[in-house]
């Protein structure tokens, strides 16, 4: 999952049509965040140790891109508080990896991926302790998403498999973390780039992982080759291409249109398990995982409606999750 960026709301294509290319990068992003639980599934080595990688393995492929072209800034960022800033949101984002992923491993891939998906929902509750008071729609739509989060749980909790229900709850934690990752991001990205503020994020997040493996005595090789090749899918997909599509799609959709686009991760990642693991929702939590995703849509609409009064420029950032 942990596709969270600081986006702006647009017009969008202002002729109402939108080009070949940005809809097959759209696909392209989808395709590729929804492969990020099945692909952790299918890898056969600790949570702990797949989140290090992923990170790790990114961090590496945007360094030399950092230090090529952003070298001065991130001196800069080591003299700045915006440094600390980012270093922070790496330790959040250390925390997301660290209960979404072995979330993805307990519970069903339909549920780890929806219930991660309530970050929009922790986004308006962080806001609103911020002194920013949500609109009417967005606790309306929080109303909504917590009762789904509480019926699809209460559906596992009826299962013979414990490690269900504390998936569930790992789930939401990592939603959690997701957004306070974005928060910590938002206040960044004002003036820091994205290659500068994602490469030490990324780098954080790695090292943060890598000791609590170290600490943890949780292995980080010797795994089979078919487990590199999830890892090297995960790093690939989700956290560079999915990432990379739908910053590219901005250019001609709304920020707003994508937020709810990303939502059908979760039936796309449903999918995928179902044809690619035999792993199919269970039947008893799919009213509430519908009633969840439904809620976080509610909550990025009323979010984005907010936006809209508040400020004439329409390019006003908000928090979404790519």
């Amino acid at each position: 999952m942990t596709r969270c960026v600081t986006v702006s709301v647009g017009s969008g294509s202002q002729s109402g049509r939108v080009p070949p290319l940005t809809v097959g990068a759209v696909a392209i992003a989808l395709a590729a965040v929804s492969s990020s639980a099945p692909l952790i599934v299918f890898a056969a080595a600790p949570a702990l140790a797949i989140g290090f990688w992923r990170n790790a393995l990114a961090a590496g492929a945007l360094a030399p891109f950092a230090l090529g072209r952003r070298r001065s800034e991130l001196v800069v960022l080591t003299r700045r508080r915006e440094g600390l800033f980012c270093g922070l949101a790496g330790v959040a984002l250390a925390g997301h990896f660290a209960t979404w992923v072995p979330a993805a491993k307990l519970t069903t891939v339909a549920a780890a991926t929806a219930l991660g998906a309530t970050q929009p929902v922790w986004q308006g509750l962080i806001a609103f302790g911020q002194g920013r008071r949500p609109s009417a729609l967005t606790w309306c739509g929080i109303a909504v998403a917590v009762a789904g989060a509480v019926l699809a749980t209460g559906a596992d909790l009826g299962q013979a498999d414990p490690g269900a229900v504390i998936g569930d709850v790992l789930a939401v934690a990592g939603g959690m973390a997701a957004a306070v990752y974005t928060a910590l991001g938002e206040r960044v990205r004002v003036t820091t780039s994205t290659t500068a503020y994602t490469t030490v994020c990324y780098t954080v997040c790695a090292a943060v992982l890598g000791i609590a493996c170290l600490v943890g005595g949780v292995p980080v090789v010797g795994f089979a080759a078919t487990t590199w090749l999830a890892i090297l899918g995960l790093t690939v997909g989700a956290q560079l291409l999915g990432h990379s599509m739908f910053t590219f799609s901005l250019r001609r959709i709304p920020a707003t249109t994508v937020s709810i686009l990303l939502l059908l991760e979760v039936p796309g990642a449903a999918l995928i398990a179902w044809l690619w693991l035999g792993q199919a929702p269970r039947p008893a939590s799919v009213p509430g995982l519908v009633l969840l995703v439904a809620g976080v849509a509610v909550v990025v609409l009323g979010g984005a409606r907010r936006v809209a009064r508040r400020s004439p420029d329409p390019a006003a950032d908000i928090g979404a999750t790519l």
